[in-house]
């Protein structure tokens, strides 16, 4: 019956009670984030603009839950020379037009 109206029906995993939050969490980070600071022009300005935004939340933005490290990528080691400390080189990235910041220390 949903065909014949031109529904796709995309299937879910089974047993995942939690799925929902998860995603709901990931949608309303990515809306305050990104898309309510950007006008978007189509479909494929959209779409370049949220590959924009995983990236960056799985690369480099930080979450609490995992002690501040993005979830792909460790965290660096701790800097504990206070020599190094007082003369830290930090270099920004802009991404998705400047809405997006990446900080790492230059090397």
């Amino acid at each position: 019956m949903l065909q014949d109206a031109g529904i796709k029906v995309v299937l879910s995993g089974v047993q995942m009670p939690r799925m929902n939050s998860i995603m709901e969490r990931w949608v309303q980070t990515c809306r305050h984030e990104l898309l309510d600071r950007t006008l978007i022009w189509n479909q494929r300005h959209l779409l370049h603009a949220l590959r924009e935004f995983e990236h960056f939340y799985d690369q480099h933005r930080p979450h609490r839950t995992l002690a501040d490290a993005a979830p792909l990528c460790p965290l660096p080691e701790p800097i504990t020379d206070p020599e190094r400390i007082a003369h830290l080189d930090v270099r920004r990235r802009d991404r998705a037009g400047g809405i997006l910041h990446e900080y790492r220390h230059a090397v």
